[in-house]
């Protein structure tokens, strides 16, 4: 079986202004680099549009088409405090709940061994009815929800290692002891969640903040000594992973300081998991990553990972 590769060219219409950091410019790059011959072997597919239901297991059918109905017809909408849409949003929106969909399929079925799904906007910091930074939809829960859904995965593990906490994540699964969320993330830094001692209602929720300057001893120690003795023990039927590449040091908007040798690493370890309690099933979703030179390197490094286990 191969590495799937999902995306869509309907995410670069998702238009957000000039100077903005989370731009079309994101997907172009994964696009060009996956143009290797490295990844001559990996499978692509294009992300096929939205499966209302799987969204609706994550986020009222009101909050739904509140976006839908938001999205304008010319220039551009403020959604929220950075969260903007544009004509080409609400499609973009459409094909990255279908990538996730589609990839979590794909791997539960066995058709691929692990995917990796480069669709844009954003979705760790979308809560249940609220977009917020930079996000509308959240892809990480949308795919634990399918895998529990549609291929009776009892529990899934959500794995995020952007810079920035995934508070959206965090707060749909509160509540919830079949979904573990964990996450390395800087702190102080928006949105200034994930305090290490937010555990949720069953103890299901493991953070491990990290100082700004952390780098690759403090990163590799709190994922070796905190995240993922959780998440082997926790014995997950999928497990999801919130790849946001923000952590890395050339990064604009982190600073946390990481190499790509640290997303070679931990993507490793997490496959080394997977196959050791889900039969190797792991679905890795773009998150954030705003330097266009470590994003290509680190999604380079991450995707090669998966298709070399």
């Amino acid at each position: 079986m191969s590495t799937l590769f999902v995306s869509h060219p309907c995410c670069l219409d998702h238009d957000t202004g000039p100077a903005f950091p989370e731009r079309a410019d994101r997907v172009r790059v994964i696009e060009r680099t996956f143009e290797s011959e490295i990844f001559y072997l990996l499978h692509r597919e294009c992300a096929p549009e939205l499966d209302y239901d799987a969204l609706l297991h994550v986020h009222p059918e009101s909050y739904v088409e509140s976006i839908r109905a938001a999205a304008p017809a010319e220039g551009f909408f403020d959604l929220a405090d950075d969260v903007v849409m544009s004509p080409g949003t609400w499609e973009a929106l459409s094909h990255s709940v279908g990538g996730a969909v589609a990839a979590v399929d794909d791997v539960m079925r066995r058709r691929s061994k692990n995917a990796f799904v480069a669709m844009r906007p954003p979705g760790h910091h979308a809560e249940t009815a609220r977009a917020m930074g930079f996000c509308f939809f959240n892809l990480a829960a949308i795919a634990a929800r399918r895998g529990q859904s549609a291929h009776g995965a009892e529990r899934v593990a959500i794995v995020d290692f952007d810079v920035h906490h995934g508070n959206g994540t965090q707060q749909i699964f509160w509540s919830d002891p079949s979904v573990l969320y964990a996450s390395t993330h800087q702190m102080p830094l928006y949105p200034f969640t994930g305090a290490a001692d937010e555990c949720g209602e069953h103890g299901t929720i493991v953070n491990a903040p990290l100082p700004e300057n952390a780098g690759s001893r403090m990163f590799r120690e709190a994922m070796t000594q905190k995240i993922l003795p959780r998440v082997d023990a926790f014995c997950p039927d999928l497990i999801v992973v919130s790849a946001g590449f923000d952590a890395h040091r050339f990064d604009p908007i982190g600073g946390l300081h990481l190499e790509v040798a640290d997303f070679t690493w931990i993507t490793t370890q997490l496959m080394e998991i997977a196959e050791r309690r889900a039969k190797g099933a792991l679905v890795s979703i773009l998150e954030g990553g705003y330097d266009l030179i470590a994003l290509s390197r680190c999604s380079s490094a991450h995707v090669q990972t998966l298709m070399g286990g």
